[in-house]
């Protein structure tokens, strides 16, 4: 199965590494790199995460990796990754809501 990420993710992903780097950038590296890695395991098997319950749809799921959400929506086809977010952040907001976007 194909893994896509979407340009949001993406952002997630630089952001993240970014502010990493700010105290470390060996570190930033590897913990962007074992995020890519955790999810390359969705091409084998994209239901391998639970259901994000706030989204209440079985398409949308997530992957948890050291406090943060992976949160990918699975399709026949392919995968889309959606977000990758600090799991302190509230989905329950309609603000925050990336299966929506």
């Amino acid at each position: 199965m194909r893994i896509e990420w979407t340009e949001p993710a993406v952002h997630d992903m630089v952001a993240l590494r970014d502010y990493i780097a700010s105290d470390s950038k060996f570190h930033a590296q590897r913990f962007i790199r074992r995020i890519f890695e955790h999810v390359e395991k969705l091409a084998a098997y994209p239901e391998l995460g639970r259901r994000v319950p706030e989204a209440g749809r079985n398409d949308i799921r997530e992957l948890v990796y050291q406090g943060y959400r992976i949160i990918y929506r699975v399709s026949p086809a392919k995968v889309d990754i959606l977000t990758v977010l600090h799991g302190s952040r509230d989905l329950n907001n309609p603000a925050n809501r990336p299966w929506e976007a």
